[in-house]
């Protein structure tokens, strides 16, 4: 006596429709019942136990072809959005720096051995400091640093090794230690190390004279070109190290120079690109995020339009009632028209009011009456402003970076409308997330 046990094979295909087949002979396994075997014994020809259960198929061909082909395509150049008109300031710097070295270097004194007017990896060095001069790696102690030990290990590779293949690889090894070593890596350097080596009878008989003249001198003629040039066509170079404890505190949950920091400390490798230039990135992006999410409310939509104010000639023992009285922590100063002259704060009012009253009575006699002081007289004239059709997005970094706690809303014609607070603006953001999260 035998028992069958029958199994509907996959269909061929991994994601096609699953489609009927007739039980055949060959998908029939039997086995005699008389000698019972363990339940993981009672396997079928299709890698399925008896009792159903699944094994896990051996990865197909189909596999490793997707496989090879993800890796190939990881050699495809990526997309470059960099502007048409960045990429021909970028190339022209490099023509006026190339140019202006080896123009300079035609009055350097070479005395009874001549000195290349270029050296090779002059052009490496140009590519960095015009096309990509944001780049840790193309700042001007990179250069200048990178450069000069590089050129002295090579010098001294090429003396004292034989064999220039040897010597070439030392040089290059040794050049990249001594440049992590003095935080000045410049990936032209390498070819200057290997320049010093390999560079024939000419660069051999300058011995070290080579680290001076032409690496030393090059160098910092292409660096003076790249900063005039930069100048003068507008953009920033070079890009100034921010050291640690120099950043304003910011309000709790905005991103810092210090998370981006911590976050490349665990990252463990060497990434091309400005701690600072990633953070404004991050913020820029983030700022985009919410553009996106809030597109829609404005800051009329969110704003608290009923607003305490006061006038410039409001006394401040009367304004700091009003504060008292309302719990507000700032209060807007309009002028007959409305319109906004300046904002006094707690802070503001609390300094002149808790000031010995002897200081008052000098105060008030100076003036020449008894009077209490105005709120002109501490207020800040210079008020942050926004639009009431301004998008909420445009919040976000006001609160997040520039510290503010309060901002003033007004119309088009530079009237008051409303103020916003941070809990207005947290207020909007559950208000929004309650009501995406019925769609999620």
């Amino acid at each position: 006596m035998t028992t069958h046990v029958t199994h509907r094979p996959a269909p061929r295909s991994g994601w096609g429709p699953v489609t009927r087949r007739f039980v055949s002979q060959r998908d029939i396994v039997s086995f005699p019942v008389r000698r019972p075997r363990a339940k993981k014994d009672l396997v079928t020809h299709h890698g399925e136990t008896a009792a159903g259960d699944h094994r896990s198929p051996a990865p197909g061909p189909i596999v490793y072809r997707l496989a090879l082909l993800r890796w190939l395509a990881s050699f495809a150049p990526a997309p470059v959005t960099v502007r048409w008109t960045e990429r021909l300031r970028s190339a022209a710097g490099a023509l006026v720096g190339i140019l202006f070295t080896g123009a300079a270097m035609h009055y350097v004194p070479g005395g009874t051995v001549p000195i290349p007017l270029l050296v090779a990896p002059m052009g490496a060095s140009a590519v960095l400091l015009f096309a990509v001069p944001a780049s840790p790696l193309a700042q001007p102690w990179s250069i200048i640093g990178g450069n000069l030990v590089a050129s002295v290990v090579g010098v001294t590779c090429a003396r004292m090794i034989g064999d220039p293949v040897l010597a070439s690889a030392l040089a290059v090894s040794l050049a990249i230690g001594g440049m992590f070593a003095l935080r000045c890596v410049h990936p032209p350097s390498g070819a200057v190390a290997l320049t010093a080596v390999i560079g024939g009878p000419a660069v051999h008989a300058l011995g070290y004279r080579f680290v001076l003249e032409p690496v030393a001198v090059q160098s910092a003629l292409l660096l003076v070109a790249a900063i005039a040039y930069h100048a003068a066509t507008g953009h920033r170079y070079p890009h100034a190290h921010r050291r640690a404890g120099t950043e304003h505190a910011p309000p709790p949950g905005g991103l810092t120079r210090a998370d981006v920091l911590a976050a490349l400390r665990r990252q463990g490798e060497w990434l091309d690109i400005d701690p600072e230039d990633l953070t404004a990135l991050l913020q820029e992006m983030q700022q985009q995020a919410y553009a996106r999410t809030f597109h829609a409310l404005t800051c009329a939509d969110i704003m608290t339009p009923s607003v305490v104010t006061v006038s410039a000639a409001t006394s401040v023992p009367h304004a700091l009632r009003l504060l008292q009285r309302h719990g507000v922590k700032s209060l807007p100063v309009l002028d007959d028209g409305r319109r906004l002259i300046g904002i006094v704060t707690r802070a503001d009012l609390t300094g002149t009011a808790a000031r010995a009253p002897r200081q008052r009575l000098r105060d008030w006699f100076a003036i020449g009456a008894m009077t209490p002081p105005r709120v002109s007289g501490v207020m800040t004239p210079r008020v942050l402003t926004i639009r009431a059709d301004a998008p909420m997005a445009d919040l976000v970094p006001l609160f997040a970076s520039a510290g503010h706690h309060h901002i003033p809303v007004v119309d088009a014609h530079g009237r008051l409308a409303g103020i916003l607070t941070q809990a207005d603006i947290i207020h909007a953001l559950y208000r929004q997330a309650s009501v995406q999260r019925p769609a999620a």
